[in-house]
């Protein structure tokens, strides 16, 4: 029998689970265990060290707060369970399913720990008394330094996302705290991909782990639709609202590069008449959980968000995810479709896709094994159905409502003193509500060849030479260079305090400089990457503002400390006899 068909004729109890987490489950309506689920519990409930490859949605929590809580000693009152995760967002959600998990378990305690958060309800928790702590790798090290965490008598230690935790810069954070627990601790790692640092952390801090991979046939979810629109950049935001306004869509989370870009593109959607807000890494903790939970109530019907601030964020209702720009990671293209499509629902992924990205498209299908269909941009006709049908049901809904005998009075005496037909007046009353938008979107004029057309982002004025995103050591000159950027000015030299010792590689520098200083790839010129420092070809005439972004900008974890480089100084020259 395959494993597939032995997780699905399994059942909880088959797995070893007592009886109060199979009643907790039974009340939250979960029947049999996923695969990733059917495989991990067995060994984590016999005390094994377990590596689990899984993608998001694969039922990974579960797969191990079950064994976890099954093992608890309520007696014991210092933490017993450390979970570690990315983000604030996933440390909630897991501390969201432990609770549920334990609802008929009286007693258990389960504390998040993140950054953004008041220390004081912290300490007081673990002051109280906690049997699970939840925390990200940054808010855990502060306590371990203050020592406010004992963690000498833990007995579990889970690692969330690893590959995520370690994208991220905190593999030193990581390492520490995993030395700073019981040797004889129960560790279960899950990553989405097994880089060699992955690999290098298994062998040195687990004990003899059973590894578990669960492959899909396509790395992303099969309910959910994968569609694409080729647009130029200027005509991102014209496009995305005409998709708003045909596409029946309940939550959306609309997925930009920059963190200044959730701003300004959730402001245009508000000024459209969308409900919309902004989320990303400078946005306070407080406001990030009042933001959320406008979208899971409905108060809020669309996230503009950057990859970091929306991972670990689960909410039922997405049913659209849009990709404003489009990854340059394959990876992180199956998070962020991930998440919609959640508990068994159908989801839609529209991903933008310039000209000149052509190329990502490609990479995206090649890695997912999947085939992502091409939309055309909703036409004024389309809109204009759509948006007739919308008013139709604004005057069905209108005519069920109990105030409309009242107005069907006031309508009469107008009628009866002035002699106008009732169609009239129901036009007119149809103009007044319409308000400074009109109805109808006007006819489209006649397409034009100019500045952008379909031949790049640019059109007649594009520039289409090949950008040199190479490895090499010393080929390429160094100082300022005679070349086009995207803002029409010229490329020059910058330094970055990482290179090939750091691992780093050119599409991790291009993806953390445009991400934070609000960059685009034609930006890019030349990277030569050395084996302290790097140089990177980007406009001459840089903006302020993206400097003063780009002065906290790390890669791998590493501050890059960007600046002008001007090339070796010139030897002086020995005047001749």
């Amino acid at each position: 029998m395959s494993e597939t068909a032995e997780h699905e004729t399994a059942t909880f109890a088959d797995l070893g689970l007592g009886e109060r987490i199979l009643k907790a489950l039974k009340g939250v309506g979960y029947e049999s265990p996923s695969a990733i689920q059917a495989q991990t519990i067995p060994h984590l409930l016999d005390g094994r060290d377990v590596m689990g490859l899984a993608q998001t949605g694969t039922g990974k929590t579960a797969a191990f707060a079950l064994p976890i809580l099954d093992r608890l000693d309520l007696s014991q009152k210092t933490p017993q369970a450390l979970v570690l995760a990315p983000t604030r967002e996933l440390a909630l959600q897991v501390c969201e399913a432990f609770e549920k998990y334990a609802a008929d378990l009286r007693g258990v305690h389960v504390l998040p720990v993140y950054g953004g958060q008041g220390y004081g309800v912290q300490l007081s928790a673990l002051r109280r008394g906690v049997h699970i702590v939840v925390g990200t790798p940054g808010r855990i090290m502060d306590h371990l330094d203050k020592g406010t965490l004992d963690l000498s008598e833990l007995r579990f230690l889970v690692l969330d996302e690893a590959d995520e935790m370690l994208n991220m810069g905190f593999a030193e954070d990581v390492e520490t705290i995993l030395a700073d627990t019981p040797t004889d601790k129960q560790v279960a790692l899950f990553s989405a991909t097994m880089p060699k640092q992955i690999k290098a952390l298994s062998s040195k801090y687990l004990n003899d782990p059973v590894s578990i991979a669960i492959e899909r046939k396509t790395r992303t979810a099969e309910n959910i639709t994968q569609r694409y629109l080729i647009v130029s950049y200027p005509q991102k935001v014209d496009a995305l609202t005409r998709i708003l306004e045909v596409e029946n869509f309940e939550g959306m989370i609309v997925f930009v590069r920059t963190k200044s870009e959730t701003e300004t593109l959730a402001e245009k959607l508000r000024a459209r008449g969308y409900s919309a807000a902004a989320i990303n890494g400078d946005i306070a903790q407080q406001q990030r959980e009042r933001t959320v939970n406008q979208l899971k109530d409905g108060k809020l019907d669309i996230l503009v968000a950057t990859d970091v601030a929306a991972r670990g964020l689960d909410v039922e209702r997405i049913s659209h995810v849009v990709n404003y720009d489009i990854p340059t990671d394959t990876e992180a293209y199956v998070h962020r479709i991930g998440r919609t499509g959640r508990a068994g629902r159908s989801g839609d992924a529209i991903s933008f896709v310039t000209p000149r990205e052509r190329y990502l498209l490609k990479h995206i299908e090649k890695a997912t094994r999947s085939t992502l269909d091409q939309m055309q941009l909703p036409s004024v006709e389309a809109v204009n159905v759509t948006r007739l049908a919308r008013f139709d049901d604004q005057i069905t809904a209108a005519l069920e409502s109990p105030q409309i005998e009242f107005f069907r009075d006031v309508v009469g005496h107008y009628i009866r003193e002035h002699d106008v037909p009732e169609v009239d007046v129901a036009a007119a009353l149809a103009i007044a509500m319409q308000g400074d938008t009109p109805l109808l979107l006007e006819p489209e004029p006649e397409p034009r060849r100019g500045r952008f057309d379909d031949r790049g982002d640019r059109g007649d004025r594009g520039d289409h030479r090949k950008r040199d995103w190479s490895a090499d050591d010393d080929r390429g000159g160094r100082g300022g260079r005679d070349r086009g950027s995207r803002s029409g000015g010229n490329l020059a030299s910058y330094k970055i305090q990482v290179g090939k010792r750091h691992r780093v590689e050119p599409r991790q520098i291009v993806g953390a400089l445009a991400n934070e200083g609000g960059l685009d790839r034609r930006d890019f010129g030349k990277i030569t990457i050395r084996p302290d420092y790097s140089i990177v070809e980007l406009p001459a005439n840089l903006p302020p503002e993206a400097w003063e972004k780009l002065k906290s900008t790390r890669i791998s974890g590493k501050l890059i400390e960007l600046a002008r480089d001007y090339g070796p100084p010139k030897r002086s020259r020995k005047p001749q006899d």
